[in-house]
């Protein structure tokens, strides 16, 4: 199973009403950091080794780890300024061993079977495959286009939509793709490559109706306590 990178950096602006003071990542969660359960439901999946890539707030992160996560494989980055997405993910990709990579959002926890999508990427042989929800009345999120074999053709924008895919936020990405793109940081993964990349025809589709949510804001932060708490 490919090693999986979190970002877990984000400022977290949006919650400060709710967690002041703490990366998104760290936000309490049914009595544990939302991050615990990311972690675990990779270990689930098979995967064995994380690289963590920080920025705000670094220190809350990396003491948890150190005194909760003590047997955990892992290996971190830290931004000094702002990278981007695109440029913390190139940052962290250094780090890793294989040709492939996961990637996920520390604030954001998503069921998908990651070796049928790891089956799937190697199956089509392409260089992105990006994990979608389907999503029912939704304006929060943009909406994501495929062809009948499930390579995206487009990331639309944010707007109301009774019923389409999002971008669930979890990546299998080739390495070689992040690591050796010239584009100076700071970048936006979304923007730069995943927009981009599509005309290429190289982005695949992996459908999931697993559980879903994303702690960003303090409404779905809220559900995300009552959800976990059962």
């Amino acid at each position: 199973m490919p090693e999986a990178i979190i970002l877990a950096g984000g400022l977290g602006t949006r919650l400060r009403s709710e967690v002041p003071e703490l990366p998104k990542c760290m936000a309490p969660v049914a009595g544990k950091p939302f991050l615990d359960y990311v972690i675990g439901f990779l270990q689930k999946q098979g995967v064995t080794k994380f690289i963590f890539s920080l920025g705000y707030r670094s220190e809350a992160v990396l003491q948890h780890l150190e005194s909760e996560w003590p047997k955990l494989m892992y290996d971190y980055t830290i931004e000094t300024i702002p990278l981007g997405t695109g440029g913390g993910i190139r940052l962290a990709a250094q780090k890793v061993k294989g040709d492939s990579l996961f990637v996920l959002n520390g604030d954001t926890y998503f069921e998908v079977n990651l070796l049928s999508m790891l089956e799937k990427h190697l199956e089509v042989q392409v260089e992105i495959t990006v994990a979608l929800k389907n999503m029912t009345r939704f304006d929060r999120y943009g909406s994501v286009l495929m062809d009948q074999n499930n390579i995206i053709s487009a990331f639309q924008e944010k707007t109301y939509r009774e019923m389409g895919w999002i971008n669930g936020g979890i990546y299998l990405i080739q390495k070689q793709l992040i690591t050796n793109i010239d584009i100076a940081d700071p970048f936006s993964f979304e923007k730069e490559i995943l927009e981009k990349y599509v005309e290429k025809k190289c982005i695949f589709g992996f459908e999931s109706d697993g559980y879903f949510i994303d702690i960003g804001i303090p409404e779905d932060f809220k559900k995300a306590n009552l959800d976990f708490a059962r």
